[in-house]
């Protein structure tokens, strides 16, 4: 009932006057005219950057939604949106682009939900991962579109199973009580991996994401990891191998924040498919390898879930509209949702900030860290924990702390030097808490056929 009530609260506020919004298919040179026509009808709140380019050279562009473009502020979340990394699923793409019109035209407006939303969050929306793959697409239309036309890059090479495997490593791992988060890459891994898939991982490498969200198309479910089964399968098994992260329960919490607050993805039958309230652990579909949302969740502190938000992979213009009034509350919600669980900083005697400082939650065996200026995100269902941060050179402090269903639990750790070693010498990328030049700005580190994701 309470997630209803706050649902229908939520589509209240986005009813009052929605945005005049083009609904068309948009090439990549109109895709880039979009974006960058919301940036100068909002050019205090967005800023347009590109995190690489293509295998034919098209820019990977992202525009960022921020009071304080091109800054992290200290305790406020990075969340992510990615479309289109499928070439041939353009949903998700225009989905992004009407998503990025509609923030500017209702915070111009005044729109309070959305001027809270983007005044407490840096929000990053990447319409397409694979630019040319849609072009390859886009060239045959909703009309003539095979089902694979231009789902892999210019390569030929399918993305979503492009990703370091780190899965492999943690089942091995786990075995002997290894790690299951922050998963070391291999040695040669630039040198098996497309330039898109590079650009992704350098970029979520060089932003502290929180949670974040990849949109893709035919079927309609909100698919949670881990995508790859220990004994590895195919969907036309049909067996189920449920392979549940240690964050399960907030990550069904979080598939179903969005398949309830969209149009119909929670009825369930969709394409042919049945998924109760519209989310599947991702395994227990079918196994995936070297996909992107297990990679989030084993190499970065974030926790990401793949939308597949239509049956039709390229539907034709007519339909996105309707598209659009399904999945716009539902976009918002899902960005809402960045904030819960604790917050807070890692910090030394001095108050200065500690980057690297791990956070474990007693009894979820998935640790996230604090970024570059100490401050730290840990996405919790509502409950009481027990929660330590430690630190190389420093003493470890544990806090017992109550997580409610509204807003993050403000939880800071200060660390006492640790005795018996000389802490590391750190650069000089921490801060104090009390000294609001926080505002640094941060530098990137350089199937019906069977869906597939």
């Amino acid at each position: 009932m309470a997630r209803w009530l706050r649902s229908l609260v939520g589509a209240l506020l986005l009813l009052d006057g929605a945005a005049a919004l083009s609904f068309l298919h948009h090439r990549y040179e109109e895709m880039v005219q979009a974006l960058f026509r919301v940036q100068s009808q909002c050019p205090y709140v967005t800023r347009i950057y590109s995190i690489g380019r293509s295998v034919e050279g098209r820019h990977l562009y992202v525009l960022e939604f921020s009071d304080y473009p091109g800054i992290h502020e200290p305790l406020e979340p990075e969340f992510k949106y990615v479309g289109n990394m499928h070439g041939n699923e353009v949903l998700g793409r225009e989905l992004l682009l009407q998503l990025s019109e509609f923030l500017c035209e209702e915070y111009r407006r005044g729109n309070e939900r959305i001027t809270r939303l983007i005044h407490d969050t840096r929000i990053h929306i990447m319409p397409s991962m694979n630019p040319d793959g849609y072009e390859v697409a886009a060239k045959q239309g909703p009309d003539g579109n095979g089902y694979l036309t231009g789902r892999n890059n210019a390569n030929g090479v399918d993305l979503n199973r492009n990703f370091p495997d780190l899965n492999t490593f943690m089942y091995y791992s786990g075995e002997i009580s290894g790690p299951n988060h922050h998963i070391p890459l291999p040695d040669n891994w630039k040198s098996q991996v497309e330039p898109e898939t590079l650009a992704v991982i350098q970029w979520i490498s060089s932003y502290n994401f929180v949670l974040s969200a990849n949109l893709h198309g035919g079927a309609v479910v909100a698919n949670y990891p881990y995508d790859k089964s220990q004994d590895q399968r195919f969907r036309s098994h049909r067996r189920t191998v449920n392979t549940p992260t240690p964050d399960d329960r907030l990550f069904q919490k979080l598939a179903k924040t969005y398949s309830y607050a969209h149009g119909w993805m929670h009825r369930g039958w969709n394409c042919g498919d049945y998924f109760a309230d519209g989310i599947t652990n991702g395994a227990s579909w079918y196994s995936l390898s070297k996909g992107m949302q297990d990679f989030n969740y084993l190499y970065t502190n974030c926790f990401e879930i793949t939308l597949e938000l239509s049956c039709n992979k390229f539907p034709p213009e007519e339909d996105l509209e309707r598209q659009w009034m399904a999945n716009r509350e539902a976009l918002v919600a899902f960005i809402e949702e960045v904030h819960q669980g604790i917050k807070g900083m890692v910090s030394d005697e001095n108050n200065n900030g500690i980057a690297g400082a791990v956070i474990s939650v007693q009894g979820i065996s998935h640790d996230i860290t604090s970024g570059n200026m100490g401050d730290y995100f840990r996405l919790l269902l509502p409950g009481t924990y027990t929660v330590t941060a430690s630190a190389e050179g420093y003493q470890p402090q544990t806090i017992t702390t109550t997580v409610g269903p509204a807003a993050p639990s403000l939880v800071h750790f200060q660390l006492k030097q640790d005795v018996v070693r000389k802490p590391p010498e750190r650069k000089n990328s921490g801060t104090r808490m009390n000294n609001k030049a926080l505002h640094k700005k941060v530098v990137p580190r350089a199937t019906h056929w069977g869906t597939r994701r």
